[in-house]
C-alpha cells in the first residue's frame, strides 16, 4: 500500500489595507495548486499605519514565510518591501500584474483608492438588496411574489439549496429556494412565473443520507427515522427529477460539487438565458 506524504506546513502573512477578502481569495487559490503542504494564514487586515504595519512585521520576523500584499499607500509598501527584504522573506503584491496588464491595454494611468472594491455604489447596494430578498425567501418562504426572483432553486432536504441562494445573493442575484417534501405540492405560482431561471439541485442518495445523518448526529437526534434513509431518499429524488422533467427546467447534481461551483453553473445558465431572451 503506498504510503502518503504527511502534510508539510508553511506560514502565509497577507497584508491588506482593506478587509483582506480579495488576498485571502487568492491566496486559498493558489495554496490549493500545492495539496502535500498546508498554509498557516496571518491576515493583517486595514493596515493603513506604520505602526500597524510593524505589528504585522513583528509577526512576519517571528514566522518567517511568504508575504503577499494589497497596500496603495507608496511609504507603506515601500516599508513593507524593505522589512521583507531585510529579513530575507518573499514580498509580492498581488495586483501588480494584473494593474499593469490593465494599464497597457487601456493607455491610461491607475487611479489606486483604497478598499475601491468595497466602494458603496450602486453594486454594493445591488448585492444587498439581493441578500435581503434571498433571505426572506429562504426554505419556500413568501412564494407569492416569486416573479421578482432571478434564481430559483429546487431540491429535496440537504441538496444545499441555502448556501448556494447566499453564494448568489453575494453576486447580486435575488435567488429564492423551495424544498421538495413528499406529499407537500410546490406552490402553484412556480408554474406560472416566466421571469426567473428555475434550477433542480439533485445529489446521490448515499451522498444525502450522509449529509442527513451527520445533521442528526449534531442535533443529537439518536431515535430512528426516516429522514436519512437511502431507499426513501431515492424516492424523494424521482419526485424531483419527475417535477423538473415536466417543466422542462435544468437540474444540477451537486453530489460532487462546491457550492461555488454550483452557483458558477447556475450563473452560466442564467447569462445564457439573458442572451436567449434577447
Amino acid at each position: 500500500m503506498p504510503q502518503v506524504s504527511p502534510q508539510r506546513y508553511f506560514h502565509l502573512h497577507l497584508v491588506s489595507d482593506a478587509t483582506g477578502e480579495t488576498l485571502n481569495t487568492v491566496a486559498k487559490a493558489a495554496a490549493a495548486q500545492y495539496s502535500d503542504f498546508r498554509p498557516i494564514a496571518h491576515i493583517y487586515a486595514l493596515v493603513r499605519t506604520p505602526s500597524q504595519l510593524n505589528r504585522a512585521l513583528r509577526e512576519i520576523e517571528e514566522q518567517p514565510g511568504i508575504v503577499l500584499f494589497t497596500l496603495i499607500n507608496p511609504d507603506i509598501r515601500k516599508h513593507l518591501e524593505q522589512q521583507c527584504d531585510a529579513l530575507g522573506v518573499p514580498c509580492l503584491s498581488i495586483l501588480d500584474p494584473i494593474i499593469a496588464t490593465l494599464s497597457q491595454y487601456l493607455n491610461a494611468s491607475s487611479r489606486p483608492q483604497v478598499a475601491g472594491q468595497h466602494a458603496l455604489n450602486s453594486d454594493y447596494f445591488r448585492r444587498i438588496d439581493a441578500l435581503n430578498f434571498t433571505m426572506a425567501h429562504d426554505d419556500g418562504q413568501n412564494t407569492d411574489d416569486l416573479e421578482k426572483s432571478d434564481v430559483v432553486i429546487l431540491g429535496v432536504s440537504r441538496t444545499s439549496k441555502t448556501p448556494t441562494s447566499i453564494y448568489l445573493a453575494q453576486r447580486g442575484v435575488r435567488t429564492a429556494n423551495i424544498p421538495i417534501v413528499p406529499g407537500i405540492p410546490v406552490p402553484d405560482k412556480l408554474s406560472t412565473v416566466s421571469g426567473p431561471l428555475i434550477v433542480g439541485l439533485i445529489a446521490s442518495a448515499e451522498r444525502i443520507a450522509q449529509i442527513r445523518r451527520h445533521r442528526l448526529l449534531s442535533l443529537k437526534e439518536s431515535r430512528s427515522t426516516d429522514y436519512a434513509d437511502p431507499r426513501l431518499i431515492t424516492d424523494e429524488l424521482m419526485i424531483m427529477k419527475n417535477l423538473c422533467s415536466t417543466h422542462d427546467w435544468p437540474m444540477i447534481d451537486v453530489t460532487r460539487r462546491s457550492v461555488e461551483e454550483t452557483a458558477a453553473t447556475i450563473l452560466n445558465m442564467l447569462a445564457e438565458s439573458k442572451r436567449q431572451e434577447r
